[in-house]
């Protein structure tokens, strides 16, 4: 990815220093000088029209925010004699409509806050005001002492980072954000710093020529190297995936853990300002020897399989089939393009106004729709994709172009959401709730309505990914990262006979990823490249746990490294320094699936005795108990040499009826609540087997109750408590068990009695469905 630098000369526009500039909803700039003029320019960077002659020197300019389908028609601007100035649009002109004395020496910057409710002015005399939409002084938020260079609203509309000196600080306008917090940042004074709403980061310059990347916490991610000369101005791309950052006659394209993807050198001084559009396409920089920079993104690049997409103009995209070395060039002659996305056999491009769909096997005639508004993202899926705009949220196609569902909730906030907090799969969107960042809101893909449950977590969560394995809704697994950088599963739709809650996988998680075909799952962590074979095992023998999983050593990657992508078993991962790392796991696993979903048992343990790898070997015992093919199982677990296990699937093959065993299938999943239902909702009931699973699991007090309501085997319960107490030489204590053994004769010939015409109750209807059945 790189830059598409033009630069329009001061003869052009403006003559003198150009100082702000901002981009409007409908893709125009407008630009202020300190040639006291007021400029609009088209998106291709050709000069519009004059706007205004300005009073005095303008030094920041802040339009006010879009709300919902309207777009504004005023903006503030702050001036060097002390005041802030509202102005309007007035068809092609604007016009000053009020003056208001701030700041003792020149207002520095002013920023309307994300709802317009409020805007703050920074000066040269150290003070930050917060100011009513109409003017009015609402507070001082602090006096930092020296002169504030720039501030920024923090994601919650509240917080506000502001720069003094050498420090970064934040500060709650309302009492109601972030905890006050200060803290030395570079060693020398800080020109400007942005703080991205999505991703959370912070970014900073000043004049000791180096830019660095925080958390919102103060906890610095990353330093550059000194550049050539001070860092002006940065500022983030509203996605949050990358920023931009201006110096003397410099502009660089970095992403968001630090590294640069390009560096440009427009004859422009230095950048002032940097603005970006709301799509998140294009920039602006305002330059001090009076020129206005426009830099389109482009050179992004998509792979998949042996396909690789390339955005080499704003409106051209090349596509190379690798495997049979064919090129292709797609043309977007109305509109640049704003995002891709390729995968699952369709490559998908959005324009401002429309939304293309090719085939991989088809690239003249694509499926061409309207859009209702310009898409932030776009994911992809198994017979499904979805866009997200700030205006009508989470929209799900189907690739031919229809309308699925809209997925919808109260405070939805799509402006605050990424790919790494929106999930697809073929039946489930699952969505992060940015008013709690504790839960997952899940929906149906088909019909867009809310699932029975959403997940819920103790933390807040950063990152989710759903598995896209071609399994029912059941199966459906829900990945996610919290802030505490632990990795977790859960089941998005609670079913019984599993575990229900959220299983931590491993801490110290730097990201992680979902096989494209398969339910393998790889993560980088502690310095590990972790591969979980099937990590479904843990609902159903977390024991197994280790014997699924394969580890890596992980110094190759560095520090904080990114997977990318996890296509078959080929795992790619993005370095610090921005270099991409091939690594690989075996390609039996995924062969082991194929089979597996294609009920192919036999072959499977084939595969399994010809590779030799007690990994294989691990995941076919958990496949084989997980779809009850308990021969299959047994197999594995023998050759595991995992014994206990292997006895316990040996004592559930010779349980007679198919609940039973499936009751001691539950049980094998630590499940006992679901193993008793399933005994109890059996026609007719198995009772007995139902209170002596209790027995065998001490729930004396459940055992005992079941037997009172059922009306029989109570001298079984208290047979075997006896039984239990005579052996540790206890004596009984509880006033229900004292109660029925004044009542009840233990008759230990009549329980062996009773438990043996049970047995051949159970055998014999047991024999009798099956001879039906036939």
């Amino acid at each position: 990815m790189k830059l598409d630098v033009t630069v329009a000369a001061p003869t052009d526009g403006h003559t003198e220093m150009c100082t702000a500039l901002s981009w409007v909803s409908s893709n125009e700039l407008f630009t202020c000088s300190d040639d006291k003029q007021l400029l609009r320019w088209t998106q291709e960077g050709e000069l519009g029209s004059k706007m205004a002659d300005t009073e005095g020197f303008i030094t920041s300019i802040s339009w006010f925010p879009d709300v919902g389908k309207r777009s504004a028609n005023m903006f503030a601007c702050a001036c060097t004699d002390g005041t802030w100035r509202i102005w309007t649009l007035q068809g092609q002109n604007a016009r000053e409509e009020k003056k208001i004395p701030a700041h003792t020496g020149a207002v520095i910057s002013v920023k309307w806050n994300w709802d317009g409710s409020a805007l703050i002015s920074a000066g040269e005399d150290g003070e930050l005001k917060v100011w009513s939409r109409s003017g009015n002084l609402r507070s001082s938020l602090c006096s930092a002492g020296t002169a504030v260079y720039c501030f920024v609203w923090g994601p919650d509309n509240d917080t506000v980072l502001y720069t003094a000196g050498k420090t970064l600080n934040m500060k709650s306008h309302q009492g109601t954000g972030r905890k006050a917090l200060s803290w030395n940042a570079h060693d020398g004074i800080i020109m400007c710093c942005d703080w991205n709403r999505i991703n959370d980061l912070i970014v900073s310059g000043g004049e000791d020529c180096i830019y660095k990347v925080w958390d919102a916490y103060g906890r610095q991610l990353f330093q550059s190297q000194p550049n050539a000369s001070v860092i002006t101005s940065i500022s983030w791309c509203p996605n949050g995936e990358c920023f931009a950052v201006g110096a003397f006659n410099s502009l660089r394209l970095c992403d968001k853990t630090g590294w640069s993807y390009s560096r440009e050198q427009p004859q422009s001084g230095s950048i002032m300002e940097i603005a970006w559009t709301s799509d998140g396409t294009q920039l602006a920089g305002a330059g001090g020897n009076g020129s206005v920079v426009f830099a389109q993104l482009v050179q992004r690049k998509l792979e998949w399989e042996n396909f690789e997409v390339t955005l080499i103009e704003p409106k051209l995209i090349n596509v190379q089939d690798a495997s049979i070395d064919q090129y292709e060039r797609l043309e977007f002659p109305r509109e640049r393009v704003v995002e891709m996305a390729l995968g699952w056999g369709h490559l998908v491009v959005a324009t401002a106004t429309q939304c293309f769909i090719y085939g991989v096997n088809n690239w003249n005639t694509p499926h061409i729709f309207d859009l209702r508004a310009t898409p932030s993202l776009i994911s992809l899926a198994d017979g499904y994709f979805l866009t997200m705009d700030p205006t009508h949220g989470v929209i799900i196609y189907n690739y031919e172009g229809r309308q699925v569902s809209n997925p919808r909730f109260n405070n939805l906030q799509p402006e605050f959401l990424n790919r790494h907090t929106v999930a697809l799969s073929k039946d489930v969107v699952a969505i992060l709730d940015r008013t709690d960042s504790k839960t997952v809101r899940c929906f149906d893909v088909a019909t867009g309505k809310a699932l029975s449950t959403n997940v819920t977590h103790k933390t807040e969560i950063v990152q989710i990914a759903l598995n896209q394995s071609d399994v029912p809704l059941s199966e459906r697994r829900l990945a996610l990262i919290d802030r505490n950088r632990d990795l977790y599963l859960t089941p998005v739709v609670p079913q019984p006979g599993i575990f229900r809650g959220v299983y931590k996988l491993q801490t110290q998680v730097d990201s992680m990823a979902w096989n494209d075909s398969s339910d393998m799952l790889a993560a980088i962590a502690d310095g590990r490249m972790i591969c979980w074979y099937y990590p479904n095992v843990v609902f159903v023998d977390r024991d197994l746990l280790p014997s699924t999983t394969i580890e890596k050593d992980g110094s190759e990657f560095g520090k904080v490294p990114q997977v990318s992508t996890f296509y078959g078993s080929r795992l790619t991962v993005r370095k610090a320094d921005g270099a991409l790392v091939t690594t690989s796991v075996s390609c039996y696993a995924s062969m082991l699936y194929r089979y597996i979903g294609e009920s192919r048992w036999e072959e499977s343990v084939r595969l399994c005795r010809f590779v030799k790898d007690d990994k294989l070997w691990g995941c076919l015992a958990v496949m084989s108990i997980q779809n009850r093919k308990l021969e299959t199982a047994e197999i594995a677990l023998a050759a595991l040499t995992e014994v206990d296990k292997l006895e316990f699937i040996l004592h559930i093959k010779n349980i007679p009826s198919e609940e039973g065993r499936n009751a001691e299938l539950a049980l094998y999943r630590r499940c006992p609540d679901e193993a008793e239902a399933i005994l109890l909702q059996a026609r007719p009931p198995l009772t007995y087997r139902a209170i002596k699973m209790n027995i065998r699991l001490f729930r004396w007090g459940r055992a005992l109750e079941l037997a009172v309501k059922s009306r029989s085997h109570v001298d079984t319960v208290l047979g075997y408590r006896q039984k239990y107490l005579d052996q540790f030489g206890k004596k009984e204590t509880d006033k229900r068990f004292l109660q029925y053994t004044e009542s009840v004769e233990i008759d230990w010939e009549a329980i062996q009695a009773k438990k043996q015409q049970e047995k051949d109750d159970e055998r014999a209807r047991s024999g009798n469905l099956s001879s039906s059945g036939k």
